[in-house]
């Protein structure tokens, strides 16, 4: 299938990501309260994850991340030349939704602080004991760590569960699952990014803050994914987990 075919596919996935996803943040959340809350929220991500893998994943792979389509390089299932393409389509997708979700909910961004608009972002402190996300934690390394650590997480299953040894027809389940359970863990810490094509989109209408500490949500979810995807394909090709 044209690498354009495939692109337009990525870009609608993608809105459909970040809209269902922080869409449902943004929406319906209304932590700790009211709303669907923390596992609403984990599990709209994984529901635009898994009805979209079932949707595109036969015509583009459905990656809907840049880390995952530079955790596939990295794992020996996509062509590197191929990924510009994808990672811009995916960006694009993502605004697109933002621009959508922002003229719907018309949120007051004036003096928007860490979190605002669904963006994600790191507290340096704590106020009364919590972040800004209602969590335990604080600071730039926790943040970065616990990106690296997740996405690697979430490729590592991405590779496996697309394996042609797996069980065929249940790898959107199982990753779709994954990236609920990621946010389950994460939402408290950075509000879960995983994916610098949805930190980006969100971002880029709130500015300030969200936008000084984007550069994490590129760099660790892009590393965790290279490892994970690179990682898998060593487990993979290793003599002691092939049949003989």
């Amino acid at each position: 299938m044209k690498l354009c075919t495939r692109a337009i596919a990525e870009a609608i996935g993608t809105f459909w990501l970040v809209f269902g996803g922080c869409g449902a943040a943004v929406l319906a959340c209304g932590v700790p309260t009211t709303g669907i809350g923390y596992v609403g929220v984990s599990l709209a991500f994984g529901l635009t994850v898994l009805t979209m893998a079932y949707a595109l994943g036969h015509i583009s792979g459905c990656h809907l991340n840049p880390a995952v389509t530079l955790g596939q390089v990295a794992g020996g299932r996509f062509p590197a030349k191929e990924a510009p393409a994808y990672i811009i389509a995916q960006v694009i997708g993502g605004i697109a939704a933002a621009a959508v979700l922002f003229c719907i909910a018309q949120p007051d961004l004036t003096n928007a602080g860490i979190g605002a608009f669904a963006t994600n972002g790191w507290s340096d402190t704590l106020t009364n004991g919590l972040n800004a996300f209602g969590g335990k934690t604080a600071g730039m390394c926790s943040a970065f760590l616990i990106e690296v650590v997740l996405t690697a997480i979430f490729l590592f299953v991405i590779m496996g569960a697309t394996d042609g040894r797996a069980p065929a027809g249940f790898a959107p389940i199982a990753i779709g699952l994954c990236l609920t359970l990621i946010h389950l863990i994460s939402i408290p810490v950075t509000n879960t990014s995983v994916n610098p094509a949805r930190s980006t989109a969100v971002a880029v209408f709130v500015g300030g803050a969200a936008i000084k500490q984007l550069w994490l949500f590129w760099v660790a979810p892009i590393l965790g994914g290279v490892i994970g995807g690179f990682g898998y394909k060593c487990l993979a090709a290793c003599k002691c987990c092939k049949k003989s």
